[in-house]
């Protein structure tokens, strides 16, 4: 490649990092080690010579990109993966409004989130169930009510396009007050598929729950931000996929399992507030 060709493609992809840091000049230029004027020559096109390889090394590690995209060799952006405990997301002091998490859904906002909860959706939840599952993971109660409050702001955003899919059998399951759940009231169960089903009727269709039979198809827990970026949610960490390769095969995944569905968006509602007005004692089989 021509080195005129090289330095332009450069200039182009820091551009883009800039804008998607949010960070005025100064401060990107002080986050990869180099003063305001030699990121503003680099950005002029006065000049084919590229930065330093420590800047460009720099570079690349701040914002989790590959060397080989940034210098235009390659149209794969994202190195292998990034992993990032979760407690940096539960327990940011200022709340999850200003997490990573929430960083990467306003990022992907406009686009369509693809979401295999571990449990119950984090949005559908009440405080009483916030409350019991703090209790046993001693995760922050009041990070958690925070991150549910933050998501269903976000779903009620008319740009907002989520798709949340499950086992049915977790609801079934809840419902029974069966595995972790088997020391959560009966009277909690049920406000809490009501309280579910409420919130299915109001968000729905920008967000929309889809049921598949957990006997036939299975799927760790994940959350795919658009065309962006992968979250797979392994216990106390994140593993942040962000090249495109991953990302598709994990959409495509994703594609599978609403395609096995057996309650669909629409009807998700009426499956919540038929397993509420059932009566299950707990470890009720």
């Amino acid at each position: 490649m021509d080195k005129r060709d090289l330095s332009a493609i450069f200039r182009e992809r820091l551009r883009l990092l800039l804008t998607r840091s949010d960070l005025n000049q100064s401060a990107f230029a002080s986050a990869v080690g180099i003063d305001r004027s030699a990121l503003s020559q680099l950005m002029s096109g006065a000049s084919t010579r590229l930065p330093r390889a420590e800047t460009l090394l720099n570079i690349a590690a701040e914002f989790k990109i590959s060397l080989d995209w940034l210098l235009g060799l390659s149209q794969d952006e994202g190195v292998t993966g990034e992993i990032r405990e979760s407690l940096e997301i539960e327990e940011a002091p200022d709340g999850f409004d200003r997490t990573l998490l929430a960083k990467w859904f306003a990022e992907a906002a406009g686009t369509k989130i693809r979401y295999v909860p571990a449990g119950i959706p984090d949005l559908l939840r009440t405080r009483a169930l916030v409350d019991y599952e703090a209790n046993i993971t001693n995760r922050s109660r009041l990070a958690q009510a925070s991150e549910t409050q933050y998501r269903i702001e976000y779903n009620r955003r008319p740009e907002t396009d989520m798709e949340v899919c499950m086992p049915r059998h977790t609801l079934e399951i809840f419902a029974r007050g069966l595995g972790v759940w088997d020391r959560f009231p009966e009277a909690d169960r049920q406000q809490q598929l009501a309280h579910m089903a409420t919130l299915l009727d109001d968000l729905y269709p920008t967000f929309r729950l889809f049921l598949y039979d957990g006997r036939m198809r299975y799927s760790i827990p994940l959350t795919i931000f658009g065309p962006y970026r992968a979250a797979i949610y392994v216990g106390d960490m994140y593993v942040v996929l962000n090249a495109t390769q991953p990302v598709q095969a994990l959409t495509q995944h994703f594609d599978n399992l609403i395609r096995a569905a057996d309650v669909n968006p629409h009807e998700a509602a009426s499956f919540a507030r038929n397993l509420a007005s059932m009566s299950f004692p707990s470890g009720s089989v």
